[in-house]
């Protein structure tokens, strides 16, 4: 099969995880990785047997047509533009971008240009997520009622080598791990049409544990405790917390979809395959559900794959620029419901991701 050609632009903690998984999938082959600190790129690309650059010749490469777009939140508009602008397929981590408005000129862009576009997270499309669509299409849990979505941490100064950008804008606990939550929960779903919630900022100032910043301080300027519901299309009522706040731990299930037949324990969303569990309306038990497909180890960039696969074939891409933008545009409404005490109406709408067919081999995508 043909593969797109693709290279990296951002050589940070992420990359390797793209770098090393790329190699699995038929439908693209890194072939060069840049970076603002060129050097840097070019140890990347070392360790990896591929072209390290800077950012201007890897835009100006002919032979690549798509990027994967791996710097922080805050640069993610503008490198999405500039790669759209050189005329090549664009896949962002996540989030897709920091405004609406800027994901809407990225939208826009891309159909003017006729390429595609699509964002992280790529979790949903692991075998735990989508053997959870495909119980509930089958109608395990009967008719959906309700959902709920936690994601309590400490935050991430504890552990992450450079985490200021987390408590910047673009950061935050519902910028950085809510797409994980709400793409696998439309992905079961389906849109949301209005949310409502509150958030706060608990601590002011962050110290920073790990290394090699310990020590420094950090100047929080997003909310990092947001609590929200949401109303689907389709008629369920969800709640979602994402919080860095929480200090004590908990023992709060990561999502669970609540049906008039049963409830559905779903997969941490920030990985790939199970556990899944089943409790059937009357019954005093809960059932372990095998996975039925494939992808459940830690294959991040299966959704850049599946984009480069949409580009070679024509079909459409999963993980979606229109998806991506639903999900911005939902975690900003719970940012606007809290400072107005108010409901927020979506604008956007999207299509239900594809689900899967039964029977497909590891690291396959159709």
């Amino acid at each position: 099969m043909q593969k797109l050609k693709v290279g990296v632009i951002g050589t940070g903690n992420i990359s390797s995880a793209y770098l090393n998984n790329s190699t699995k999938f038929d439908s693209m082959e890194i072939v060069a990785c840049a970076d603002l600190d060129v050097d840097r790129a070019k140890a990347k690309a070392e360790e990896f047997g591929i072209r390290g650059c800077s950012v201007e010749e890897l835009l100006a490469d002919p032979e690549i047509g798509m990027v994967i777009n791996l710097t922080i939140p805050q640069a993610h508009a503008a490198v999405c533009l500039q790669a759209l602008e050189a005329g090549k397929h664009v896949y962002v981590e996540k989030p897709f971008t920091v405004t609406r408005e800027e994901a809407q000129a990225v939208l826009e862009l891309a159909t003017r240009k006729g390429l595609l576009v699509g964002s992280a997270p790529d979790t949903f499309l692991g075998g735990g997520i989508q053997t959870c669509v495909k119980l509930i299409e089958d109608g395990w849990i009967g008719t959906p009622v309700g959902a709920t979505a936690f994601m309590m941490s400490g935050g991430h100064e504890s552990w992450h080598p450079a985490p200021e950008f987390y408590y910047q804008k673009g950061g935050g606990p519902m910028f950085d791990m809510g797409p994980y939550y709400l793409t696998a929960m439309v992905a079961m779903l389906g849109p949301i049409s209005r949310v409502t919630g509150m958030a706060r900022v608990s601590f002011p100032e962050r110290t920073i544990t790990s290394k090699p910043k310990f020590g420094q301080k950090v100047q929080v300027e997003v909310p990092t405790h947001v609590a929200g519901i949401i109303e689907f299309a389709s008629g369920p009522i969800g709640t979602i917390l994402q919080s860095f706040d929480v200090k004590g731990g908990s023992k709060l299930p990561c999502i669970e979809v609540y049906g008039s037949a049963g409830t559905l324990l779903v997969p941490d969303p920030n990985t790939f395959g199970g556990p899944i569990q089943f409790k059937r309306a009357g019954s005093q038990e809960w059932s372990d559900i095998p996975l039925v497909y494939p992808n459940t180890d830690n294959v991040r960039g299966l959704g850049a794959a599946d984009l480069a696969k949409a580009a070679i074939s024509g079909r459409k891409a999963r993980p979606s620029g229109e998806l991506a933008y639903h999900v911005l545009e939902a975690m900003h409404g719970f940012y606007d419901a809290a400072e107005q005490g108010a409901h927020y109406t979506m604008k956007s709408s999207c299509e239900k991701p594809a689900p899967f067919t039964l029977g497909l081999q590891p690291n396959s995508l159709d």
